[in-house]
């Protein structure tokens, strides 16, 4: 699945399974309100360590600027992209096993020196902030996507200004 214009995709969403898309579709969601052309594939370190290979070493060629892995359980997914392409990878441990994403976390986190992924949180909430990080990252050399970024921001702070609660 994909998303982009002329230009191409600027950001991979990948994912070990078909059922990592519940949380990573938050990361989705983030890059389609900011109108960031993006693609959605599933990439199984285990499973299909070909394709995975042949994804990594493709990305930058494609015009990748970002890809946001998710994966659960033993989480390779994000670690072994990153040893595979220069592209910034932003790992999402998504909650798949008994260990509700904390094995996966420390999978994600505990990368070897030099070989960086930036990792957040378990879950949607983790999924959502690594789309909004790519999104930050493309805003700092694209003045347009600054400015949306700028009042998506704003409208975030005149959220929580105008609550009230009850006396």
């Amino acid at each position: 699945m994909s998303e982009s214009t002329a230009i191409g995709p600027l950001v991979g969403v990948v994912m070990g399974s078909k059922s990592d898309y519940e949380v990573m579709v938050a990361a989705v969601e983030m890059l389609r309100e900011f109108g960031v052309p993006h693609e959605v594939q599933v990439v199984s370190a285990h499973r299909t360590p070909d394709l995975l290979f042949a994804y990594a070493a493709s990305a930058a060629g494609r015009g990748l600027r970002a890809i946001v892995a998710g994966a659960g359980g033993a989480a390779h997914l994000p670690g072994m992209l990153a040893a595979k392409t220069l592209v910034p990878v932003l790992g999402v441990p998504v909650p798949a096993t008994a260990l509700q994403g904390m094995d996966s976390l420390l999978s994600i986190v505990q990368m070897p020196k030099g070989i960086p992924v930036a990792t957040f949180a378990i879950g949607r909430p983790g999924a959502a902030n690594a789309g909004l990080f790519a999104v930050q990252m493309l805003a700092a050399t694209d003045a347009g996507l600054a400015e949306k970024l700028t009042a998506w921001r704003a409208a975030r702070t005149a959220e929580v200004l105008s609550q009230e609660l009850p006396l």
